[in-house]
């Protein structure tokens, strides 16, 4: 009796349970190990998330940039729309080209793109049928236009114009001074049966938003 008695006294103080010491010890593991794990989901989420969007700005990118491209090689010759078809006033381009629909005959339309509310809108007129139609879309206002937003955040739009025999130019009036010798050139008879060379047979363009570091540019053939 005196052995068993004996053997549960000891079972009984031996089966103690934790100190607050070792409770607060273990809690603090716990969350140190939390918060490790908090930090790492959340640079994981975060670096998703960046990825993510930087995939997106890439679609909308080759989005806006190859629509340019189409409307930049389906332009108009300058003869064709009476002024420049291609021009550059401030933080706005406009491009006169051809528009084909089925079953109809060729027509010309005006598409502008601008910045409204830090979007990239794309601005394009009705098909247009005559002179005095493509006169009050190049004189006119867009209202009544098709509007298409093609990309947000952005914070500027330039462009400039290559000219041949010049250069790279942002002046209109290197282009007005080009097709003005163009015009002058066909007078001479041995080039009356020529076809009026392009004042403008490139085109570049930058977008600067607010998701760069620097604005992206790119570069199109007007007319091919």
């Amino acid at each position: 009796m005196k052995t068993t008695a004996r053997c549960e006294r000891r079972r009984r103080y031996g089966a103690r349970g934790f100190t607050l010491i070792e409770l607060l010890v273990a809690i603090a593991i716990l969350a140190v190990i939390a918060v490790l794990s908090w930090r790492g989901l959340d640079q994981i989420i975060r670096g998703r998330t960046t990825i993510t969007n930087a995939m997106e700005d890439e679609r909308v990118f080759a989005q806006l940039f190859d629509q340019m491209r189409i409307d930049a090689r389906q332009a108009a010759s300058d003869d064709e729309s009476g002024q420049a078809a291609v021009s550059v006033s401030g933080n706005a381009l406009q491009i006169v080209r051809h528009m084909v629909l089925p079953a109809t005959a060729p027509r010309l339309q005006v598409v502008r793109y601008q910045i409204s509310n830090g979007r990239v809108v794309r601005y394009a007129s009705p098909p247009l049928g005559n002179v005095g139609e493509l006169r009050r879309a190049l004189h006119g206002s867009d209202e009544g236009w098709s509007a298409v937003p093609l990309m947000g955040g952005v914070g500027s739009i330039s462009a400039r114009m290559y000219v041949p025999k010049l250069g790279w130019t942002i002046r209109m009036n290197d282009v007005q001074t080009a097709m003005t010798e163009a015009v002058n050139n066909l007078k001479v008879p041995q080039l009356g049966n020529a076809p009026m060379p392009r004042s403008v047979t490139g085109l570049e363009v930058s977008i600067g938003a607010t998701s760069l570091a620097r604005p992206v540019t790119r570069v199109f053939l007007v007319g091919e």
